[in-house]
């Protein structure tokens, strides 16, 4: 059963709750193997509202990057099913946008290149002006205009990043998968993109489901972090509901006895009662 946990938060005027976007239905997927079935993930149920930031976190072998490929497409459910408005995902579309670890970037091109290349490919209905105003307005927005002719083999880790989140953005997905996307970055550069990707889902408020192993991380960005449970079939153990104000100051936060009552309730799930099995 999942058990959800939450900080206390002060009294704030109510809102209407966003409407679910995405629904993990009775959700598994088993890969065959030379040795027999091997279940990934098994029974995984759960509701994501328009707008909201999730962050993923689990052991290496967790079914993470699994779980997140079912929603961009690029996995089908042996069971179960994963819903996007109501609709079956059934295979990987536009309205899903991925940005890796690793940035899957086209190294001879320039950074204006390779988000022009998305937008020309989803769009190619607009008019020339309009793709160019589209992708120097992203470019601007993750802090490259001026680095937009550059070819991918000049620029920093941390640039190459800003132009994947450019290239994602600039197609206005529904829903932005991040897997690792700072996991590779020194830990300034990590904080400074953490910083910059809150600015912009701030203003964008596009949904966004983040792999990370970085319960920081996630306690800054997250409104809620999903903890998985140890593989093979892999579920969700329990979800933790991060009710910081927004926007979020880094400094603010890490002040609040809540943040590290959170964060020792995410280490407890990891390392006490999901400790990662020595031999697995």
């Amino acid at each position: 059963m999942t058990t959800t946990l939450s900080a206390e938060s002060s009294p704030a005027t109510s809102t209407p709750a966003a409407p679910t976007l995405l629904r993990f239905e009775q959700l598994g997927l088993t890969y065959p193997t030379p040795k027999g079935p091997y279940p990934v993930l098994e029974n995984v149920n759960l509701e994501v509202r328009a707008g909201e930031f999730i962050c993923v976190i689990g052991h290496s072998g967790c079914g993470k990057s699994t779980l997140l490929n079912t929603v961009s497409g690029f996995a089908k459910p042996t069971s179960g099913q994963v819903l996007l408005n109501g609709q079956p995902i059934q295979r990987p579309g536009p309205d899903r946008m991925v940005v890796f670890q690793g940035y899957a970037l086209l190294p001879w091109l320039t950074a204006y290149e390779n988000v022009y290349l998305a937008v020309d490919s989803v769009k190619p209905e607009l008019s020339e002006r309009q793709k160019r105003e589209i992708v120097n307005d992203h470019l601007q927005l993750v802090g490259l205009g001026t680095a937009a002719e550059k070819l991918i083999t000049q620029l920093s880790g941390g640039m190459k990043q800003r132009v994947a989140i450019a290239r994602a953005l600039a197609i206005r997905p529904e829903v932005l998968i991040l897997d690792e996307p700072f996991g590779a970055l020194d830990a300034i550069t990590k904080e400074e993109l953490q910083e910059e990707l809150l600015a912009i889902w701030n203003t964008q408020k596009c949904t966004v489901l983040m792999i990370t192993h970085d319960i920081d991380e996630a306690l800054f960005l997250a409104d809620r972090l999903v903890m998985m449970s140890n593989g093979p079939a892999a579920g969700i153990g329990e979800v933790l509901t991060i009710d910081f104000a927004r926007p979020r100051s880094r400094e603010d936060i890490m002040e609040d006895p809540r943040y590290y009552e959170l964060r020792n309730s995410a280490l407890d799930f990891l390392y006490n009662r999901f400790a990662h099995d020595a031999d697995g």
